[in-house]
Order: structure tokens, then C-alpha cells, then sequence
């Protein structure tokens, strides 16, 4: 409980996790969801990431390889901030994941202090020693500029969400660049980078495709290359543990897709001579079709790379996306400032850049 100048008393109290939307007790979950969706929109100054209510309690509600705990802060009974914290459930699990969601119109108030204070409690009663978040950033934004120890972006040092993580002993690990591709363009340079792609990986792999849920066929090979996204990708200074995958757990991340009211399209680029998927990308909406496509995952096997396996598989999902779901105008994603061969990518694909995420970690003292 936090005292702040003459703006009344602050309290803190966990999350309910609703059992519905229209539950008696849903409207402090929507808050969250609308305190999430404000706070994009302001630091990042575009909507591209907003996510509906469906969409947020369809992930909430599935806590079988997550946990995921929330927490609110009211003020004179107005939810005024919230955090979302989640933690692996992988044995040794020795990190936090957590997203810092202060009223954008009541920074200063004392209600990001309070939030991050109850995210190292939780931390420390868990015996975690890291905790990590991710700030978003706009990309015009003048004045002096803070760049990680990978050397690859830079982000505004001046920014208040950049100030309050170094005031508060985090460290800057990396910088993400979130692209952005129009729908509503022309997909020829799409369909011509996917025709010499595909001449040049030669007979030994083959594009699939599918709908969500995985093929019964795919569903070893997809959890194993799913898996590999957490030894395979740029982290610069984060930690990252390695993740393991089954084909109950895809089942279950399908499961929970279905629950979110999300349409996936994956394309992957299949290995011929042993059967197993070398490279894959996502591709994700809610039920609103007219809202922004978001990436989820895409990555080459490393012992596949050089192959121009990367090209295919978003080249193709593009297009098929492009059949797929019409109505939506434009394809958002992050990748790592240091992951210049997948920018490449993007970059001669059509993607722009949006806006930016920088990655801070703490290492919590005794």
C-alpha cells in the first residue's frame, strides 16, 4: 500500500482470472486488457498491437506450461496500473518474464514503484534470481539515443520508460525492431523473392502448409523446431531458458489459439530426405480480421541456414495469408537489431519499421 502526494491511497491485489467475459468479475480483467492496450498505443504510437479481451482471456486461462499472475493497483476504486508476470513451468526456472502497465496518463504517480515492487516480492518468495521486461519505443523520437552492449539499435534515452528502468538497476540488453508489411500492396517482388528462393534451396526441401490446428504428421518435428527458438535466436544479454517441447504441449498452444479465437497459418519448409521441418513462420489474427496480423514465430534450423530457407517460408505464408485473411491490412513483427539476415529479409520483402523494444534484466540482490 503506497501513499502518493494528495492523490489518496494506492492499494495492490492479485488478479482473478475470470471464467468469462461476461462473468460477474470480468471487469478487472478488462481493465488489465484496456491498461495494456493504452500503454502500446502510447509508447509505441500505433495500435498495431492491440489485442482484443477474447484473445488476452483465452491466454490467461491456459496456465499449463505458464504461470501467469496479475496484479492490480487502484486508486479512490479505480484500476489505475497492473502487471502481468510470467514464469516457466521448467524445472531450475531461475527467470521472470513481466509487463509493466501503468495508466500512460498517471506516470509520476507512484504506481509503476509500486507495481515493480510487488513483481522482485514475488521473484524473491519464488527463490528467482532474473527478472526481465521489454519497453516500447517510437521510432522518430529526437534526442540522445542509449544502445546496447550488442552494439545493433539504439532507443531513446530519454524516453520515461528508459529512465525509470536504469533508475531502478536494470540493465539494457538488446534492441528489437517491430516491422511492419502492407497487406494492401503489391505482391509481386513477394511472389518473385519466393520463386528464386525456392531454385536455389533445390529438391531436398519442400514448402507445407496448414491451418492451425498441426497435422497429426507434423506435431514431433513442429515441437522440436519450436523448441529451438529459445537456443537458436539473438538474445544479446537476456537470459533465455531452454524450452522444452512435445507434441502434447503444440496440442495444448492449439488448444489455447482455439480458446483465444485466433486464425494461424504456418508455413514450414520440410526437409525431404529426413521428414523434418527446417524452418517455419507464423502467422496470427483474432477474430477481428480487419485488425493488424500479427508474426509469431520464425526461424531457420542453424544447420539448415544458407539456404534461403527463411525467404520461403514467410514469402509463402504472406501469400497465403493474402488468400487467407483478406481483410487485414498490414503484418507486425519484432526481431532482433542483430539478426541482420532475417532484417535482410524483411527489409527486401517490403517490411518497415514501426517502432522499437528494448530489453532490460535485473539480476535481484539478497
Amino acid at each position: 500500500m503506497t501513499d502518493t502526494k494528495d492523490a489518496g491511497i494506492l492499494t495492490i491485489s492479485p488478479l482473478r482470472v475470470p471464467e468469462s467475459l461476461d462473468a460477474p468479475d470480468a471487469g478487472r480483467f478488462l481493465d488489465l486488457v484496456r491498461l495494456a492496450n493504452a500503454l502500446c498505443l502510447a509508447d509505441a504510437g500505433h495500435d498495431y498491437l492491440h489485442e482484443e479481451p477474447e484473445e488476452a482471456l483465452g491466454f490467461w486461462q491456459d496456465q499449463a506450461d505458464w504461470i501467469q499472475l496479475g496484479f492490480l493497483a487502484e486508486r479512490d476504486g479505480i484500476v489505475v496500473g497492473a502487471v502481468k508476470i510470467m514464469i516457466a513451468r521448467e524445472e531450475g526456472t531461475t527467470t521472470l518474464e513481466f509487463d509493466l502497465m501503468p495508466d500512460p496518463t498517471r506516470w509520476g504517480e507512484g504506481i509503476e514503484d509500486a507495481l515493480l515492487a510487488e513483481v522482485e516480492r514475488e521473484a524473491r518468495e519464488r527463490g528467482i534470481t532474473t527478472i526481465q521486461t521489454w519497453t516500447l519505443h517510437r521510432p522518430t523520437t529526437p534526442g540522445p539515443r542509449l544502445a546496447p552492449p550488442t552494439g545493433w539499435g539504439s532507443i531513446p534515452a530519454e524516453d520515461r520508460q528508459t529512465r525509470f528502468q536504469l533508475d531502478n538497476g536494470f540493465t539494457f540488453e538488446q534492441v528489437e525492431r517491430n516491422s511492419v508489411f502492407d497487406l494492401t500492396g503489391d505482391f509481386a517482388p513477394v511472389e518473385r523473392m519466393l520463386a528464386d528462393a525456392v531454385q536455389v534451396a533445390g529438391d531436398e526441401y519442400r514448402t507445407v502448409m496448414w491451418t492451425s490446428p498441426t497435422p497429426p504428421d507434423y506435431l514431433d518435428s513442429f515441437a522440436y523446431v519450436i523448441s529451438r527458438m529459445s537456443t537458436d535466436a539473438p538474445t544479446g544479454g537476456m537470459v533465455v531458458e531452454e524450452q522444452h517441447w512435445d507434441a502434447a504441449r503444440v496440442q495444448r498452444r492449439d488448444a489455447r489459439h482455439r480458446a483465444q479465437g485466433l486464425t494461424v497459418s504456418v508455413a514450414a519448409v520440410e526437409h525431404v530426405p529426413t521428414g523434418t521441418i527446417a524452418a517455419y513462420n507464423e502467422l496470427v489474427i483474432a477474430d477481428d480480421h480487419t485488425g493488424a496480423t500479427q508474426q509469431y514465430g520464425t526461424l531457420v534450423l542453424k544447420e539448415h541456414r544458407g539456404r534461403r530457407l527463411g525467404t520461403i517460408v514467410k514469402c509463402a505464408n504472406l501469400l497465403r495469408w493474402h488468400e487467407l485473411v483478406p481483410e487485414s491490412p498490414r503484418v507486425s513483427t519484432f526481431n532482433a537489431e542483430e539478426n541482420r539476415h532475417m532484417l535482410d529479409i524483411n527489409e527486401a520483402v517490403g517490411f518497415v519499421p514501426a517502432s522499437y523494444a528494448g530489453a532490460w534484466k535485473k539480476v535481484l540482490g539478497d
